[in-house]
Protein backbone atom coordinates (compact mmCIF):
# COMPACT_ATOMS: atom_id res chain seq x y z
CA UNK A 1 0.00 0.00 0.00
CA UNK A 2 1.35 3.41 -0.48
CA UNK A 3 -0.69 6.37 1.79
CA UNK A 4 -0.31 10.14 1.01
CA UNK A 5 -0.52 11.59 5.17
CA UNK A 6 -1.57 14.99 6.26
CA UNK A 7 -1.23 16.04 9.96
CA UNK A 8 -2.05 19.66 10.53
CA UNK A 9 -1.88 20.13 14.39
CA UNK A 10 -2.67 24.19 15.98
CA UNK A 11 -2.03 25.89 19.08
CA UNK A 12 -4.03 28.59 19.32
CA UNK A 13 -2.76 31.03 21.88
CA UNK A 14 -4.68 33.54 24.28
CA UNK A 15 -2.03 36.05 24.41
CA UNK A 16 1.39 36.33 22.91
CA UNK A 17 3.92 34.03 23.42
CA UNK A 18 6.95 35.24 23.47
CA UNK A 19 9.36 32.22 23.46
CA UNK A 20 8.74 28.71 22.62
CA UNK A 21 10.73 25.63 22.03
CA UNK A 22 9.56 22.18 21.06
CA UNK A 23 10.92 18.69 19.55
CA UNK A 24 8.26 17.22 17.08
CA UNK A 25 8.15 13.44 16.41
CA UNK A 26 5.90 13.28 13.25
CA UNK A 27 7.69 12.18 10.49
CA UNK A 28 7.28 8.06 9.59
CA UNK A 29 10.14 5.84 10.11
CA UNK A 30 12.20 4.54 7.56
CA UNK A 31 12.35 0.20 7.44
CA UNK A 32 10.21 -2.27 9.22
CA UNK A 33 8.32 -2.77 6.02
CA UNK A 34 8.22 0.67 5.48
CA UNK A 35 9.51 3.11 2.71
CA UNK A 36 8.67 6.94 3.43
CA UNK A 37 8.74 7.89 -0.19
CA UNK A 38 8.41 12.01 0.74
CA UNK A 39 8.08 13.88 3.95
CA UNK A 40 7.89 17.60 5.16
CA UNK A 41 7.21 19.83 7.80
CA UNK A 42 6.08 23.14 7.10
CA UNK A 43 5.63 25.45 10.31
CA UNK A 44 4.20 28.90 11.10
CA UNK A 45 5.49 30.99 12.00
CA UNK A 46 7.75 30.84 9.03
CA UNK A 47 11.27 31.98 10.64
CA UNK A 48 10.74 29.31 13.66
CA UNK A 49 14.66 27.76 13.94
CA UNK A 50 14.78 24.42 13.06
CA UNK A 51 17.20 21.61 14.02
CA UNK A 52 16.36 18.09 12.15
CA UNK A 53 17.73 14.51 13.94
CA UNK A 54 17.17 11.34 15.59
CA UNK A 55 16.62 10.33 18.69
CA UNK A 56 18.16 7.25 20.45
CA UNK A 57 15.32 4.68 18.96
CA UNK A 58 15.72 6.33 15.82
CA UNK A 59 12.59 8.33 15.51
CA UNK A 60 13.17 11.43 13.45
CA UNK A 61 13.01 14.62 15.32
CA UNK A 62 11.99 18.53 14.14
CA UNK A 63 13.19 20.81 16.48
CA UNK A 64 11.94 24.20 17.14
CA UNK A 65 12.64 27.31 18.60
CA UNK A 66 10.53 30.22 18.05
CA UNK A 67 12.35 33.44 19.69
CA UNK A 68 9.57 36.51 18.95
CA UNK A 69 5.66 37.37 20.17
CA UNK A 70 3.40 34.88 18.49
CA UNK A 71 -0.42 34.18 18.45
CA UNK A 72 -0.50 30.76 16.53
CA UNK A 73 1.93 27.50 16.23
CA UNK A 74 0.71 25.37 13.08
CA UNK A 75 2.94 22.52 12.34
CA UNK A 76 1.68 20.90 8.79
CA UNK A 77 3.48 17.60 8.41
CA UNK A 78 3.14 15.65 4.86
CA UNK A 79 3.80 12.35 3.42
CA UNK A 80 4.15 9.23 1.12
CA UNK A 81 4.82 5.97 2.49
CA UNK A 82 5.04 2.79 0.78
CA UNK A 83 4.12 -0.09 3.47
CA UNK A 84 4.59 -4.16 2.55
CA UNK A 85 4.86 -6.12 5.92
CA UNK A 86 5.30 -9.57 5.79
CA UNK A 87 2.67 -12.07 7.36
CA UNK A 88 3.03 -12.44 10.44
CA UNK A 89 3.80 -16.19 11.52
CA UNK A 90 1.20 -18.74 13.31
CA UNK A 91 0.62 -17.70 16.48
CA UNK A 92 1.07 -21.60 17.76
CA UNK A 93 4.59 -22.26 16.65
CA UNK A 94 6.25 -19.51 18.37
CA UNK A 95 8.08 -20.01 21.82
CA UNK A 96 6.91 -20.40 25.31
CA UNK A 97 6.54 -17.20 26.92
CA UNK A 98 8.77 -18.04 29.30
CA UNK A 99 11.57 -18.68 27.46
CA UNK A 100 11.07 -15.56 25.61
CA UNK A 101 11.25 -13.89 29.02
CA UNK A 102 14.82 -15.57 29.51
CA UNK A 103 15.88 -14.93 26.37
CA UNK A 104 15.33 -10.88 26.79
CA UNK A 105 16.50 -10.88 30.33
CA UNK A 106 19.83 -12.84 29.19
CA UNK A 107 20.47 -9.80 25.84
CA UNK A 108 23.84 -8.84 25.68
CA UNK A 109 22.97 -5.83 23.51
CA UNK A 110 22.01 -2.58 24.46
CA UNK A 111 20.80 -1.23 21.22
CA UNK A 112 17.91 0.59 20.82
CA UNK A 113 15.79 -2.49 19.52
CA UNK A 114 17.41 -4.96 21.61
CA UNK A 115 14.57 -6.38 24.28
CA UNK A 116 16.37 -5.33 27.12
CA UNK A 117 15.44 -1.97 26.23
CA UNK A 118 11.87 -2.58 26.77
CA UNK A 119 11.64 -5.27 29.74
CA UNK A 120 11.72 -2.64 32.68
CA UNK A 121 9.11 0.21 33.89
CA UNK A 122 9.12 3.46 32.44
CA UNK A 123 7.84 7.13 33.15
CA UNK A 124 3.97 6.19 32.24
CA UNK A 125 4.13 2.23 32.53
CA UNK A 126 4.97 1.52 35.95
CA UNK A 127 4.33 -2.30 36.93
CA UNK A 128 0.70 -2.80 38.42
CA UNK A 129 -0.11 -5.97 40.10
CA UNK A 130 -3.73 -5.61 38.94
CA UNK A 131 -2.64 -5.28 35.71
CA UNK A 132 -0.13 -7.98 35.74
CA UNK A 133 -2.73 -10.30 37.24
CA UNK A 134 -5.02 -9.34 34.79
CA UNK A 135 -2.49 -10.28 31.53
CA UNK A 136 -1.66 -13.68 33.11
CA UNK A 137 -5.27 -15.13 32.67
CA UNK A 138 -4.16 -15.42 28.98
CA UNK A 139 -0.50 -16.42 29.79
CA UNK A 140 -1.02 -20.42 30.89
CA UNK A 141 2.04 -21.86 31.57
CA UNK A 142 4.15 -23.10 28.06
CA UNK A 143 1.82 -21.22 25.90
CA UNK A 144 3.40 -19.96 23.01
CA UNK A 145 3.92 -16.14 23.41
CA UNK A 146 2.51 -14.80 20.31
CA UNK A 147 -0.82 -17.12 20.80
CA UNK A 148 -0.93 -15.38 24.66
CA UNK A 149 -0.64 -12.00 23.83
CA UNK A 150 -2.89 -12.16 20.95
CA UNK A 151 -5.50 -13.81 23.25
CA UNK A 152 -4.49 -10.96 25.94
CA UNK A 153 -4.97 -8.14 22.97
CA UNK A 154 -8.58 -9.50 22.16
CA UNK A 155 -9.56 -9.04 25.93
CA UNK A 156 -8.60 -5.60 26.06
CA UNK A 157 -10.66 -5.14 22.83
CA UNK A 158 -14.04 -6.99 24.33
CA UNK A 159 -13.94 -5.54 27.67
CA UNK A 160 -12.44 -1.77 27.23
CA UNK A 161 -14.64 1.07 25.91
CA UNK A 162 -12.87 2.92 23.63
CA UNK A 163 -14.28 6.45 24.96
CA UNK A 164 -12.37 9.74 24.51
CA UNK A 165 -13.95 11.75 26.84
CA UNK A 166 -12.89 9.51 29.83
CA UNK A 167 -9.18 9.84 30.12
CA UNK A 168 -6.39 12.32 29.52
CA UNK A 169 -2.61 12.39 28.54
CA UNK A 170 -2.04 12.52 32.25
CA UNK A 171 -4.20 9.86 33.48
CA UNK A 172 -2.45 6.95 35.27
CA UNK A 173 -2.38 3.76 33.61
CA UNK A 174 -4.04 2.19 37.72
CA UNK A 175 -6.78 4.89 36.37
CA UNK A 176 -7.65 4.17 32.83
CA UNK A 177 -7.17 0.31 33.90
CA UNK A 178 -10.10 0.33 36.69
CA UNK A 179 -12.41 2.57 34.52
CA UNK A 180 -11.83 0.16 31.24
CA UNK A 181 -12.45 3.17 29.43
CA UNK A 182 -10.16 5.09 27.33
CA UNK A 183 -8.05 5.58 24.04
CA UNK A 184 -5.39 3.67 22.40
CA UNK A 185 -2.92 5.29 24.28
CA UNK A 186 -4.29 3.63 27.39
CA UNK A 187 -4.85 0.43 25.86
CA UNK A 188 -1.34 -0.07 24.70
CA UNK A 189 0.35 1.15 28.36
CA UNK A 190 -2.38 -1.13 29.98
CA UNK A 191 -0.73 -4.19 27.28
CA UNK A 192 2.63 -3.00 27.83
CA UNK A 193 2.08 -3.13 31.76
CA UNK A 194 0.96 -6.69 31.39
CA UNK A 195 3.66 -8.10 29.28
CA UNK A 196 6.38 -6.34 31.21
CA UNK A 197 4.99 -7.24 34.69
CA UNK A 198 5.02 -11.00 33.23
CA UNK A 199 9.12 -10.65 32.07
CA UNK A 200 8.11 -9.71 28.31
CA UNK A 201 9.51 -7.05 26.53
CA UNK A 202 6.88 -4.11 24.65
CA UNK A 203 7.26 -1.29 23.37
CA UNK A 204 5.07 1.65 22.48
CA UNK A 205 4.77 2.44 18.94
CA UNK A 206 3.00 5.45 18.00
CA UNK A 207 1.51 6.65 14.30
CA UNK A 208 -1.31 6.34 11.85
CA UNK A 209 -4.34 4.05 10.81
CA UNK A 210 -5.42 4.46 7.04
CA UNK A 211 -8.26 6.59 7.30
CA UNK A 212 -10.62 4.64 4.17
CA UNK A 213 -11.17 1.57 5.29
CA UNK A 214 -11.22 -1.53 2.49
CA UNK A 215 -14.88 -1.80 0.87
CA UNK A 216 -16.94 -4.16 3.07
CA UNK A 217 -14.60 -3.62 6.39
CA UNK A 218 -15.34 -1.05 9.52
CA UNK A 219 -13.77 2.06 9.99
CA UNK A 220 -10.79 1.29 12.59
CA UNK A 221 -10.76 3.51 15.87
CA UNK A 222 -8.44 5.78 16.17
CA UNK A 223 -8.23 6.58 12.57
CA UNK A 224 -8.83 10.31 12.79
CA UNK A 225 -5.99 11.31 15.06
CA UNK A 226 -2.02 10.02 15.77
CA UNK A 227 -2.66 6.08 17.08
CA UNK A 228 -0.92 3.95 18.89
CA UNK A 229 -0.11 0.42 19.65
CA UNK A 230 2.01 -2.29 21.04
CA UNK A 231 5.52 -4.22 19.69
CA UNK A 232 6.31 -7.83 21.31
CA UNK A 233 9.62 -9.29 21.00
CA UNK A 234 8.67 -13.03 20.19
CA UNK A 235 12.21 -14.07 20.29
CA UNK A 236 15.47 -13.95 18.29
CA UNK A 237 13.98 -16.13 15.31
CA UNK A 238 10.58 -14.28 15.20
CA UNK A 239 11.89 -10.68 16.35
CA UNK A 240 8.97 -7.97 17.16
CA UNK A 241 5.84 -7.95 16.00
CA UNK A 242 2.81 -5.37 16.06
CA UNK A 243 -0.70 -5.56 17.87
CA UNK A 244 -3.31 -3.24 17.97
CA UNK A 245 -5.14 -3.86 21.08
CA UNK A 246 -7.84 -0.84 20.48
CA UNK A 247 -8.93 -3.00 17.61
CA UNK A 248 -7.75 -6.53 18.01
CA UNK A 249 -5.48 -7.16 15.08
CA UNK A 250 -1.93 -8.17 14.13
CA UNK A 251 -0.49 -5.07 12.69
CA UNK A 252 0.42 -5.07 8.90
CA UNK A 253 -0.47 -2.83 5.76
CA UNK A 254 -3.02 -0.49 7.42
CA UNK A 255 -0.51 1.17 10.06
CA UNK A 256 1.92 3.34 9.44
CA UNK A 257 4.69 4.02 12.04
CA UNK A 258 5.66 7.33 13.09
CA UNK A 259 7.99 6.59 16.49
CA UNK A 260 8.76 3.41 19.00
CA UNK A 261 9.77 3.97 22.49
CA UNK A 262 9.32 2.28 26.17
CA UNK A 263 5.64 4.94 26.23
CA UNK A 264 3.87 7.90 25.27
CA UNK A 265 6.91 10.07 26.75
CA UNK A 266 9.16 8.51 24.15
CA UNK A 267 7.35 9.52 21.33
CA UNK A 268 4.58 12.47 22.15
CA UNK A 269 3.89 13.89 18.58
CA UNK A 270 5.16 17.35 20.18
CA UNK A 271 6.31 18.14 23.00
CA UNK A 272 8.95 21.38 24.96
CA UNK A 273 8.15 24.86 26.78
CA UNK A 274 6.63 28.04 26.29
CA UNK A 275 7.37 31.09 27.88
CA UNK A 276 4.05 33.35 28.21
CA UNK A 277 0.58 34.24 30.26
CA UNK A 278 -3.04 32.75 29.26
CA UNK A 279 -4.74 29.79 27.72
CA UNK A 280 -3.85 27.44 24.85
CA UNK A 281 -6.56 25.75 22.57
CA UNK A 282 -5.13 22.42 20.38
CA UNK A 283 -6.58 21.32 17.24
CA UNK A 284 -5.43 18.39 15.08
CA UNK A 285 -6.43 17.45 12.19
CA UNK A 286 -5.40 13.79 10.10
CA UNK A 287 -5.87 12.26 6.98
CA UNK A 288 -4.52 9.26 5.72
CA UNK A 289 -5.77 7.77 2.39
CA UNK A 290 -4.24 5.35 0.26
CA UNK A 291 -3.39 5.88 -3.83
CA UNK A 292 -2.34 2.27 -4.78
Amino acid sequence: MIYDIRNVTTYAYGRPVPFARCVLRMLPREGGGQQVLSSQITVSPRDAERQDGLCFFGNRTTTLTIARPHRELRIEMTARVAVERGAAPFPAITRRWEEVAQLALAAQSLGADSPAQQLYPSRLVPLVDEITAYASESFARGRPVFEAASALMARIRAGFSYDPEATEVSTPIREAFARRHGVCQDFAHIMIAGLRGLGLPAAYVSGYLRTIPPEGQPRLEGADATHAWVSLWCGPETGWIGLDPTNDLIVGDDHIVTAIGRDYADVSPLDGVLVGPGSQKLDVGVDVVPVA
